[in-house]
């Protein structure tokens, strides 16, 4: 996978006991909900507090899955905050890539990659991402030139 700039965005997670099983780590299911949640908050610090929901409704653009990669290496449990580091990693004609590297107490719990495709919402249907969008994506990749998700 790729190697993590020094510009990821940093989002801080509060594990709760709730979140875990009966063997005390979290479900399973809960960590690509934590990197979801994680990639939602660096859509909305990077468009002015507008994450999934806004761009959906607000700006008519959608960005549903259509890939979903983790990697597990350490269990995520209640005992400290879960940092999840998130940045763009290829930016397609119609898509975006997104990788997750979830940390707790200084060791690497998941590690995730991501594809959405940029739709027209209210239509369900494929397109660019729009210019604000794909100069954002652009600024924030680890290098400057856009891949094909």
């Amino acid at each position: 996978m790729e190697q993590r700039p020094s510009n990821a965005h940093q989002h801080s997670i509060r594990v709760a006991w709730g979140d875990c099983d009966p063997a005390r780590i979290a479900y399973t299911g809960q960590l690509p909900r934590f990197a979801l949640t994680a990639i939602n908050a660096w859509w909305e610090a990077k468009l002015d507090g507008d994450g999934w929901y806004q761009m959906e409704v607000d700006r008519n653009v959608g960005t549903p899955f259509v890939r979903l990669e983790m990697d597990f290496m350490y269990p995520v449990t209640p005992r400290h905050v879960l940092e999840c580091h998130v940045w763009p990693v290829h930016l397609g004609k119609t898509s975006i890539a997104f990788r997750v590297d979830g940390e707790q107490d200084g060791k690497l719990c998941f590690s995730s990659r991501t594809v959405s495709v940029f739709i027209v919402a209210d239509q369900f249907r494929k397109q660019p991402p729009p210019d604000e969008i794909n100069q954002i994506v652009l600024r924030n990749l680890p290098s400057s030139e856009a891949g094909r998700c």
